[in-house]
């Protein structure tokens, strides 16, 4: 496996750098941007006529990263090339929220199952619910198979995201690439470092991921007494929130949902996946040093020891939660990582609307808020022009460059 990375500030500069990505010869390219990148057709087809052959696969962010840390309204994109992994793409349109669970599952059956190793999955970060589009990813792929990725973003804007696929990008599809391979390996880890505070809540009414009450009362209402002067700032200001959902023995599972929107009028409030009525509750605050530590935690995790000669991978995807309590200091969650997994692994991906991913190897997929999750994939008994392509790369100093 080979990997190429560009950081271009300037996607004027898109055109003259491309050239560099074609010269591996990638099957898969991932593009993380700022919304607006993806809002001009024009610049997915200029991706498409550059590699062709290529499958392309991306979506808008809240932040982008890559080997070089966190960069903001830039583009990353990262071409690899496998030497025994098959890919093959898939995309289908959303057409409401209520349509997630049967979207997933058409997604799903777009897939060749045999020898499939790995879905990555990429959906629009708004009018969806992310776990019933992955339940019904599962109920074709079964929930053995990891699925990984996350939902697009806007900068917490929560109005319009874009993915990007086969059919160029979009702000209402669902897009997907499978990996298929007995020598590709892979590693996954999922944390927070969210603490909780206040009482235990009860989930007295709700549809799907709309909380309507809390211990009978509008959850909007009590959810801002909580909030304070923060109410003012919602929905955004709710990422800095999240709920932690707990077990039947009021204890928690690790599963955190954030606030995605609110109704004023029906006093309401929307998260990123359902609920169920008698559920319990309790909300969540954060510092920058506990969010640092649980990215260090999910590399940690995702670390595998490595019979590769030629490139790795790691896949972050982080919540857009997490950034805004960071703030500047937000570039301390991916030096952690880098720290945990090493400086040869080459990382890219996005702060999200939400993350996807097992807690760890063989565990179900879940759909995550508030969370670092990491997936990192290599291939063994590279080839050996692979091989001598991959030294020749690191020898020039041209694995990632940045513009």
């Amino acid at each position: 496996m080979h990997i190429k990375q560009l950081c271009l500030r300037d996607s004027r500069l898109l055109a003259d750098q491309l050239p560099a990505l074609a010269a591996i010869d990638p099957q898969l390219l991932l593009v993380f941007a700022a919304p607006d990148f993806f809002a001009d057709a024009s610049n997915s087809t200029r991706l498409q006529t550059a590699l062709p052959g290529c499958v392309l696969l991306g979506c808008s962010t809240a932040g982008e990263i890559s080997s070089q840390g966190v960069e903001d309204h830039a583009l990353v994109l990262t071409a690899i090339r496998f030497s025994h992994t098959r890919v093959q793409a898939a995309t289908t349109l959303l057409h409401d929220m209520a349509d997630s669970r049967a979207a997933g599952a058409r997604l799903a059956r777009q897939l060749d199952t045999n020898a499939l190793q790995l879905v990555l999955v990429l959906g629009q970060g708004v009018a969806i619910n992310g776990s019933a589009m992955l339940e019904g990813m599962r109920s074709v792929l079964g929930s053995h198979l990891p699925i990984v990725g996350g939902l697009a973003a806007d900068d917490a804007a929560f109005r319009r995201t874009f993915t990007l696929g086969p059919q160029g990008s979009s702000d209402h599809a669902l897009v997907a690439v499978g990996l298929s391979g007995q020598q590709l390996r892979l590693g996954h880890g999922s944390f927070g470092g969210w603490s909780t505070f206040g009482p235990v809540r009860k989930v007295t009414r709700c549809h799907d991921n709309i909380l309507y009450e809390l211990d009978g009362a509008p959850a909007l209402e009590v959810y801002k007494r909580y909030l304070g002067e923060y109410a003012a700032d919602l929905p955004g200001s709710g990422l800095l929130f999240p709920f932690s959902m707990l077990g039947d023995d009021l204890q928690e599972t690790g599963i955190i949902r954030t606030i995605m929107g609110v109704d004023e009028e029906q006093g309401s409030i929307t998260l990123a996946s359902e609920l169920e009525t008698g559920c319990h509750l309790k909300l969540m605050h954060a510092s920058t040093n506990s969010l640092v530590q649980g990215a260090e935690a999910a590399a940690s995790a995702a670390c595998q020891p490595q019979d590769a000669s030629g490139d790795s991978l790691a896949i972050l995807v982080s919540c857009v939660g997490r950034k805004l309590v960071m703030g500047d200091r937000v570039d301390e969650e991916i030096e952690a990582v880098t720290d945990a997994l090493g400086s040869a692994t080459v990382l890219a991906g996005f702060y999200s609307n939400g993350e996807i991913s097992p807690f760890a190897p063989g565990q179900p997929s879940r759909l995550h808020n508030q969370t670092m999750t990491i997936t990192t994939l290599f291939e063994t008994g590279e080839s050996a022009d692979c091989t001598a392509h991959s030294l020749q790369a690191q020898a020039t100093g041209t694995s990632c460059k940045t513009f």
